[in-house]
């Protein structure tokens, strides 16, 4: 088996498995995780909800080849800028 470089974070985390482990295996209960050890661990996933006033929302849109290949080309963050230049559009135009 490959060996897989580990930060110490995962390094800790595999020590804390291996004890459950053999913790497991002589009978005994494994540690009871406190409300102030977990506040203490690293925060894993996508950030809670946005600060901002107006948030973004998903939705599902169609648009034609061209027009996406033309964002896509410009790399990445291409969404974003698409969204500028509907702002942008706005500013001028009417949407009805």
């Amino acid at each position: 088996m490959p060996k897989i470089k580990m930060d110490e974070e995962m390094k800790a985390f595999a020590a804390d498995v291996a004890e459950s482990i053999a913790q497991a295996r002589r009978g005994e209960a494994a540690r009871v995780h406190t409300p102030a050890d977990i506040a203490t661990y690293k925060a894993r996933g996508r950030p809670v909800g946005s600060t901002e006033e107006e948030t973004k929302q998903a939705v599902t849109v169609r648009y034609s080849p061209d027009v996406l290949a033309a964002f896509r080309a410009t790399g990445a963050g291409w969404q974003a800028r698409m969204n500028d230049a509907l702002k942008d559009w706005l500013q001028t135009h009417s949407p009805v």
